[in-house]
């Protein structure tokens, strides 16, 4: 199935990139939920979600943390979030995979 997505990944669709390199591109949220909101795609393979995976994609999703590792780093966030929504009940919009990285809150706020 076609998602916007897919679409940002192949440049169709305009984003604001935060990262990109041969197997994932950060792109920030349009609908944010926190001071920095923004999302990580898997250029690897098509998956829909985490109800998806196999044990076969271990080294696709290890590699969304090791980067949203990185770029909370270079955004400079002492701590964040990561979650993956799964299914419409869990709050997936788009039938992607992806992983949120969410922060920028601050000590006397945080969430």
């Amino acid at each position: 199935m076609e998602t916007v997505f897919h679409k940002i990944i192949r440049g169709e669709v305009s984003a604001e990139k935060i990262y990109e390199d041969e197997r994932v591109l950060v792109i920030r949220d349009i609908h944010p939920k926190a001071p920095v909101h923004l999302l990580l795609l898997p250029k690897d393979k098509d998956i829909s979600s985490i109800k998806e995976i196999t044990d076969d994609d271990k080294e696709i999703i290890g590699n969304l943390f090791v980067t949203a590792r990185k770029v909370a780093e270079k955004q400079g966030l002492a701590g964040y979030k990561l979650t993956f929504h799964v299914g419409r009940e869990g709050g997936q919009e788009v039938d992607y995979l992806h992983l949120h990285l969410l922060g920028g809150w601050d000590k006397e706020h945080p969430r």
